[in-house]
């Protein structure tokens, strides 16, 4: 206990992550992208039933009100996008609740970054530069993984069109749980994570193409080529087993997004989880006309620690969850 005090990084590493964090900002410049800060509190949190929203309560001009903790900062980002920023990235501090352990904190850091007229194969192409720039080396080639490919490969069950019993099993057994009564997404999401992400980004940079229909969260979908099956316009990069970008065709139709925001708040009070306050704002914002393109997540601290070759996530923090 008495130990507590002390940093979670050592002084050598947080002079590291500096300037590991200089870089970054080195590498947009240079892309004419602008870097922005926006608040961490907002009156809508994330609606995604995978993520747990922080909120407290606030004294504001309009009283006592309820404020939620950004789980990254996407909304605030996408009202200056509608408002004409252009090209824009931020390195955020966010919030997720029980998120902790070698891969994981409560508190973070998310940088996000958004290309207007930027196809999704330009994103998947800029962020793995980003990534050689921050590691200091060629992590190998990058690899597009369709998710269908990889299920069929690990599972030898194609993913959107196996029984849902059959998921059921495969799933529970692989993470030794009752999954009899689980959706089809949490059996997907379950199977990705214990069987399939430790194999991915082993020799190189993989990036994880044509997500189910249903994990689209705020990107747009399309047709897949082999059976015309929507999907979601959107990848996930890994490299070292670690999942490390999370990025999208980004979704513009604020109807649409309302129906998303309201899919899943329904979904919340089925599975008696916490309804989160829908961003009213967002809504107006993108009714107003945000540009076509596309946006990316990334988590600074696990690049870091990939490049620092630290085994915990904790070790580049100047105080993880724990002793903050």
């Amino acid at each position: 206990m008495a130990s507590d005090w002390q940093p979670t990084a050592t002084l050598e590493t947080l002079r590291e992550r500096a300037r590991l964090l200089a870089e970054v900002r080195a590498f947009f410049a240079g892309r004419g992208v602008l870097e922005v800060e926006t608040p961490v509190l907002g009156h809508g949190g994330s609606t995604d039933v995978h993520l747990a929203s922080l909120c407290t309560e606030a004294t504001t001009p309009a009283g006592r009100e309820r404020l939620w903790l950004q789980t990254s900062p996407e909304f605030h980002m996408k009202r200056l996008l509608a408002a004409g920023s252009g090209p824009i990235f931020q390195l955020a501090r966010s919030f997720r609740d029980g998120e902790v352990g070698r891969r994981h904190n409560v508190e973070f850091t998310m940088l996000e970054w958004y290309r207007p007229g930027f196809a999704l194969d330009e994103l998947i192409e800029e962020t793995a530069e980003l990534i050689r720039a921050v590691l200091g080396r060629d992590p190998g080639p990058l690899r597009r993984r369709r998710y269908r490919e990889l299920f069929r490969e690990a599972l030898g069950r194609d993913p959107f069109t196996a029984p849902l019993a059959e998921l059921q099993r495969l799933a529970g057994d692989a993470g030794g749980l009752e999954m009899s009564d689980a959706s089809r997404d949490d059996c997907l999401d379950l199977l990705m994570s214990l069987t399939i992400e430790p194999t991915l980004g082993r020799g190189g940079l993989d990036v994880v193409v044509d997500y189910p229909a249903s994990q689209a969260a705020l990107a747009r979908r399309h047709r897949d080529p082999e059976d015309g099956a929507w999907v979601a316009s959107r990848f996930e990069v890994y490299l070292a087993g670690l999942e490390l970008a999370n990025g999208y065709d980004e979704l513009t139709d604020a109807g649409e997004q309302r129906a998303r925001f309201a899919e899943d708040n329904a979904a919340r009070r089925r599975l008696g989880l916490p309804e989160v306050d829908v961003d009213e704002r967002l809504l107006t914002a993108l009714a107003h006309g945000m540009p076509a393109g596309s946006g990316v997540a990334l988590g600074i601290d696990r690049l870091v620690q990939l490049a620092l070759g630290r085994a915990d996530v904790a070790e580049v923090m100047a105080f993880a969850t724990p002793r903050c």
